[in-house]
């Protein structure tokens, strides 16, 4: 890692680093574990064409969005930008998610429909909203060791968390990330961000058990599904097993399943700690996405990392 790599390069390469980890996962989404020997390293065509990203990239332009017109957030302006999302037709969009913006659509409130949903599967923990929650860590990366942006961080990171995810787990993994992601931006190695983070986000023993076990499996032991106990420990997995952005987002899709999701949250993280300039040029010029009708390329994402960490 390099402690020399400048602030604007980690917050620019956390925003880079999430969209390519989503589009290099996206083939290899609901596919098998990758052998060793034929490791995925470069873009392929999935179910989207080769370097697209997916939802779990529009979600957190969502949110970024109403970061930029709601600081502190406003869930309701939240909720209405994900419905409004919702109503485009993505290609792809999350079972538990699509029935909790259903029901806002029909112009039941947010809480109401998030509360309505969850009950019909208490022990439901996606990873919907660890997926899209990075935005949050941008807006309020602050300054190092202050206790108040930390604890804003938490509470904002949690709450757009409930908007879809209320699960206890859900909002404690969204802040364990952007936590986490606030240590990186601020120079500390991995291991020792990923720790610090464990206690001031205040994760549940549980999830802090998987976490913490996370760097001691093999990759033969990482189901990597769409729960959110598993994304976290693949993501973390990822993190602190390799020592470059490239080694750890090619480590994490190839475990296949929820292969976008851990790319993304991994690529996150890992361009918080490396920065933007670690991330493979090849990559840099082949991800893009549709946002509201317009194409999006990299720069567009970096221009969105820069507003987030200025307002």
């Amino acid at each position: 890692m390099n402690t020399q790599t400048s602030l604007s390069d980690r917050i620019r390469g956390c925003a880079a680093g999430a969209a390519v980890g989503d589009a290099l996962g996206m083939p290899l989404e609901f596919g098998p574990r990758q052998p060793e020997s034929e490791l995925v390293r470069e873009m392929e065509t999935g179910r989207l064409p080769a370097g697209a990203f997916t939802d779990d990239t529009e979600m957190a332009l969502a949110l970024a969005e109403s970061l930029l017109a709601h600081k502190p957030l406003d869930p309701d302006d939240l909720a209405q930008r994900f419905v409004a999302w919702y109503q485009s037709d993505p290609p792809d969009i999350g079972i538990h998610t699509a029935s909790v913006l259903a029901r806002i659509a029909q112009e039941e409130p947010w809480k109401e429909a998030v509360t309505a949903v969850q009950s019909t599967r208490p022990d439901s923990a996606g990873n919907g909203s660890v997926m899209r929650c990075w935005p949050v860590a941008l807006a309020y990366y602050g300054q190092a060791q202050d206790q108040l942006v930390l604890q804003t961080l938490v509470a904002e990171s949690r709450l757009q968390s409930r908007v879809t995810h209320p699960h206890a787990e859900c909002q404690a993994g969204s802040a364990f990330v952007n936590v986490t992601i606030f240590h990186l931006l601020h120079g500390l190695p991995p291991a020792e961000a990923v720790a610090r983070a464990l206690v001031d986000a205040v994760v549940p023993n549980a999830l802090r058990d998987v976490i913490e076990v996370a760097p001691t499996k093999s990759r033969d032991m990482l189901p990597n599904t769409g729960w959110v106990r598993h994304t976290l420990e693949s993501a973390v997995w990822g993190l602190l097993t390799t020592s470059t952005f490239e080694e750890a987002v090619v480590a994490v899709v190839n475990l296949g399943k929820d292969a976008d999701t851990a790319g993304t949250v991994v690529g996150a993280l890992a361009g918080a700690a490396y920065g933007l300039s670690a991330i493979p040029q090849r990559w840099r010029d082949q991800v893009w996405g549709t946002w509201k009708g317009r194409h999006w390329l990299l720069a567009n994402l970096i221009s969105l990392a820069d507003r987030l960490a200025s307002t």
